[in-house]
């Protein structure tokens, strides 16, 4: 087996050697040319997120995520699900990412317009000033999606009026525990990738106890929250009658999960081929498995990470739409050219979405 670096090296770019045409790199080198001349220490646009690193933790990076060149689908990955590695990754470095250290406790300034301007339903213009020019750097990440460049702030302006729904505004005001907001959020109507975003942003939770999230894991978490309070109902649902098999192939991934007849119960498997930018030192596939019994577990999912729970949403969601209970099996077998996370390979439909349509539904209902 070629190690990927190996293997990008014999094929520099051209002869598909990884199986994507074009090549999933090359647009990031290709996008640093087009940039240049598009970002400056001082910068305006729309801010459509708010990012929050993790290193140097309780101390940690955060600041808003703003357009260098608005484009549809720039902060939706429920959209992302027919495009290929080149579109995402250019998509994706048109944001530019400002960064501030805070204590995940801080009620600075920073701190609180980036809750406000992720709990908008629209992109809301700010003006920036960096320390210095913003730097673009290649790199790959098994949770968080690719982003652009990125700067130190010296300081932020929001330019204009912030529109935060009512009913958002009412959930986040009232004293309950971030498992409760988020959970109100979501049957309000947001899917759990925003929820993710304003659970990072340190906007949830009883006002003592809030605190900045990092984004790598919001995502996680508000997959888990989301999944337990749907699974309350699904334990008193009754159970399928009969076998169903949902499958899906995209970016390198296959998935086939199997519902069966009985009481709730969960199990993933994950198969790593060798030569994924994660298991490029490793010869032979790699199996992974966790599993929770009826009752739900206790402890995270550490072999599987952010795989196990984004799988779990998605089978948990197409229950409760169909409110049944089975016992699930998702397998999932990740191939060489997988080099962009998988959480949102799950997204033919908005994840999370309060609707008759759940995360599943872009799977093929196939009999067993």
């Amino acid at each position: 087996m070629v190690s990927p670096a190996r293997l990008c090296l014999m094929c520099k770019g051209g002869r598909s050697l990884c199986g994507h045409s074009p090549c999933p790199l090359l647009p990031k080198f290709d996008i640093e040319k087009k940039l240049q001349g598009k970002v400056s220490k001082d910068f305006f646009g729309p801010s459509y997120s708010v990012f929050v690193g993790r290193y140097g933790y309780p101390r940690v990076n955060v600041g808003p995520m703003v357009a260098i060149e608005e484009k549809p689908g720039l902060d939706t990955p429920n959209t992302w699900l027919n495009r290929d590695y080149a579109d995402i990754v250019e998509l994706r470095s048109l944001l530019l990412r400002s960064k501030q250290m805070e204590p995940v406790k801080s009620r600075s300034r920073l701190v609180s317009e980036s809750q406000e301007l992720v709990l908008a339903d629209r992109p809301t213009d700010v003006e920036m000033n960096f320390k210095k020019l913003p730097v673009y750097r290649v790199s790959f990440s098994d949770i968080v999606q690719p982003m652009g460049p990125s700067a130190l702030l010296e300081k932020m302006k929001v330019t204009e009026n912030v529109h935060v729904p009512r009913k958002v505004d009412k959930v986040v005001n009232d004293e309950l525990k971030a498992s409760q907001q988020s959970y109100e959020l979501y049957k309000s109507g947001l899917d759990v990738y925003k929820i993710s975003s304003i659970l990072s942003s340190g906007a949830l939770g009883l006002e003592n106890n809030r605190k900045l999230v990092p984004t790598r894991w919001s995502i996680a978490g508000s997959d888990d929250i989301i999944a337990k309070k749907l699974m309350e109902d699904i334990r008193e649902f009754p159970s399928i009658n009969e076998y169903f098999v949902f499958e899906s192939k995209h970016l390198d991934n296959h998935f086939v999960i199997l519902m069966m007849p009985g009481s709730w119960e969960f199990e993933n498997f994950e198969a790593w081929a060798p030569g994924t930018v994660w298991t490029k030192n490793i010869k032979n596939p790699q199996i992974f498995e966790e599993y929770e019994p009826f009752k739900g577990r206790t402890k995270y999912a550490e072999k599987e990470g952010g795989g196990y729970y984004a799988s779990r949403i998605a089978s948990v969601e197409k229950l409760h739409e169909m409110k049944r209970q089975a016992k699930v099996v998702v397998f999932r077998e990740i191939h060489e050219g997988y080099v962009v996370p998988w959480v949102f390979l799950l997204s033919g439909k908005p994840r999370g979405m309060h609707t008759k349509e759940s995360q599943c539904d872009f799977l093929q209902n196939k009999k067993p």
